[in-house]
């Protein structure tokens, strides 16, 4: 909180002490509506995806787990391809 130099009172009194309450004056409605959004459901084709990449991803990878040089662009191009013949 900033204070005034010649009084020493705290300016910008109107605001909220606490986090929460700063936090919920900022955001405000779209809080709330993000809390009440649900997930979505991921369809046929995210899942085999996701399974290919899972699959794949160990050759592009280095003995650290790090990605190698243009690992992970090649990777999602090889499970795509991988989740099209599936």
């Amino acid at each position: 909180m900033r204070y005034c130099p010649r009084c020493g009172e705290a300016l910008h009194s109107h605001m909220p002490e606490t986090t929460e309450a700063r936090r919920s004056v900022r955001v405000g409605r779209k809080m709330q509506a993000a809390e009440q959004k649900k997930a979505r459901k991921p369809n046929a084709y995210n899942a085999k995806y996701s399974q290919a990449f899972k699959s794949i991803q160990g050759k592009y990878k280095t003995k650290s787990g790090s990605w190698k040089k243009d690992g992970f662009k090649r990777a999602q191009k090889a499970a795509h391809a991988k989740a099209k013949r599936m």
